[in-house]
């Protein structure tokens, strides 16, 4: 049942305090990242993320990503391949979804068929602080029903407000609309190389550090 709409001032951390104890409830609340308005959970409460698949009517082939509060938790999901650190640093926290091999005991309905998860960590105070508090991965995912644009602002997703715990207004995202497209999905589960999936809005500054850094 929804709660509320809460405005956020980003240098206030009590909203993402409060955020943060409501996805350890089990809720599902919305969210402002650095490309859309996002909705989210804990990734390992499959009751939680089962209610998301349900709010976006996503077909459960379609798995979401999750979210992390600092690049050294990304060992904890996916295969990492250590020599590949310096690109993390780079991309991350950013505006990009990094695909790696995942880890077996994270929940399925969070695992691609090919054994992928999708690993974000938005380039946004107030996210990051909420993935830092949890201290465990969040499924994020936008803020829409599927196959319908993506948010900027939370107005735009009013009619699935009342299936959410809590709506974290941050305001409007972007002063640009390609940051609709979300963030640009590269896999890096494959040594040595990488494969953009979805160009999203970082695809210049993906590729710039691509080739800077793995050649």
């Amino acid at each position: 049942m929804y709660i509320k709409n809460i405005p956020l001032d980003t240098s206030d951390l009590s909203a993402a305090q409060y955020a943060a104890c409501l996805l350890n409830r089990g809720c599902v609340i919305a969210v402002p990242t650095d490309t859309v308005y996002g909705l989210a959970c804990l990734a390992q409460n499959k009751k939680a993320v089962k209610k998301i698949f349900q709010i976006k009517q996503r077909s459960n082939d379609k798995p979401i990503a999750i979210c992390i509060g600092s690049i050294q938790e990304l060992s904890r999901y996916g295969k990492i391949d250590a020599t590949i650190t310096p690109l993390l640093n780079a991309l991350l926290p950013g505006p990009v979804t990094l695909l790696f091999e995942a880890l077996p005991y994270i929940n399925k309905s969070l695992v691609s068929k090919t054994n992928l998860v999708g690993i974000r960590m938005p380039y946004h105070p107030f996210m990051m602080h909420v993935a830092g508090m949890c201290h465990a991965a969040i499924a994020l995912t936008s803020a829409n029903k599927s196959s319908e644009t993506s948010c900027l602002q939370v107005q735009e997703f009013k009619e699935l407000w009342p299936e959410l715990d809590a709506v974290f207004d941050g305001g409007i995202l972007g002063a640009i609309d390609p940051m609709r497209l979300g963030s640009t999905i590269v896999d890096l589960s494959v040594k040595g190389s990488f494969r953009i999936i979805r160009y999203g809005c970082a695809l210049d500054y993906v590729q710039k550090h691509m080739d800077l850094i793995l050649g």
